[in-house]
Order: structure tokens, then sequence, then C-alpha cells
């Protein structure tokens, strides 16, 4: 089992590294790999919508979305994002836009959770934006024992919010159970959720 994480932060070892390290640790101890994706500080584009995903598994954008190892690969996923007015960073919005119109059947079923790191407030309205992409997925979202945020303006700050270091923690074993039942699931034959063809409607035609 393994998870993908995504740093969505302009600063490779900043806040919400630190966070999501500390999720890594706790995946770790439950004898569950991760790996961590720096979206990097260039800009990212938003999504086109020109299809061309659709026709050929690949984005048009040539930008950091490219460099994002095999989704396919990964059993579960934790999407991080310092907060910016109150939202999630703006590259990270974009790069999550565009991943999940690429990927959104890829996604679907596998265990998600997010996470937000600010300064002192706009968590909760980031972390409804990041939670938005994962819930149209269908994915399963992993929750901890408050909301999955941590404080501070630096790393060391943020490693002196303890109960934002539990709650980081919490969420990483939450992660790791979530993928062990699922795993026994499909061990035991438990045949995943049905779904029917999709039906789309439109308000105006």
């Amino acid at each position: 089992m393994k998870v993908l994480m995504i740093n969505g932060s302009p600063h490779e070892h900043g806040c919400t590294d630190r966070a999501l390290r500390e999720i890594a640790q706790s995946l770790a101890s439950d004898g569950v790999e991760s790996e961590i994706f720096w979206i990097g500080s260039a800009p990212i584009a938003s999504c086109l919508a020109c299809g061309m995903c659709r026709k050929t598994g690949f984005c048009a954008i040539t930008d950091r979305l490219a460099k994002l190892p095999d989704v396919t690969e990964y059993d579960g996923f934790v999407f991080g994002s310092p907060v910016h007015y109150a939202e999630p960073a703006g590259g990270m919005m974009a790069f999550m836009g565009r991943l999940f119109y690429q990927n959104s059947s890829v996604f679907e079923g596998k265990p998600a959770a997010c996470v937000a790191s600010c300064r002192r407030a706009g968590s909760t309205s980031a972390l409804e934006a990041l939670w938005k992409f994962p819930t149209y997925a269908g994915m399963y979202l992993v929750g901890s024992q408050y909301w999955p945020m941590v404080h501070g303006n630096t790393p060391a700050e943020v490693e002196k919010d303890l109960e934002g270091m539990q709650i980081m923690r919490t969420l990483g074993h939450n992660m790791g159970y979530l993928l062990k039942c699922l795993e026994a699931g499909k061990e035991a034959g438990v045949k995943k959720a049905p779904r029917e063809a999709r039906v789309g409607t439109n308000f105006i035609r």
C-alpha cells in the first residue's frame, strides 16, 4: 500500500510540508509507504477545458503537473495547501482542477484526505474548497480528531502546535486503517459499491 501526498505550497520545505511529514510518520508506523510530491513555485495554468487529456491521456499544458507520478500506482492520497486569503494557494487550485479533470475515474473508490496550513485563520474555508475535489470524484474522505489543520508561520512554529501535530498523526493512522480495511475487504471477496450509468442533467439546453 502506498499513499501520494501533494504539497501545494510554493515553499517546498515550509509549513505544509511539515504537516505532511507528520502524516507520513504515522503511515510508516502502520506499514504504509508514502511519497510527497511538491507542485513547485513556478506558475501553474488552470484547465483549458480543451479535452486533450480525455483523448490522449495527457494534459496539453506542459508544467509541473506533467512531472506527477502515475496516480494509478497509489492507493490513497493526501492533498495539502497553505491558506491564502481564506482559500488554498492559487497554484494548488489550478493543479487540483486539472488533476481531477484528467483522473476522476482513477481516484474513485480510493481514500483521500486534505490538510491546510495557516498562520491564524481561513483554514476551514480552504479545507472546504479542497474537499470538493475528492468528493466529486467519489473518493472516501478521511478525517481526524478535529479539522485537519496546523498553525504557524514556520515549520518550527508548526511543531509547537501540539494539537495540530496530533491531528496530523491521527489522520495518518486513520488513512492507514482505512487502506487496510479496503484491502481486507478485497481479500474477503467484498465487492465495490455498484455504480449506475451516469445520468447528466443540464439545467438549460
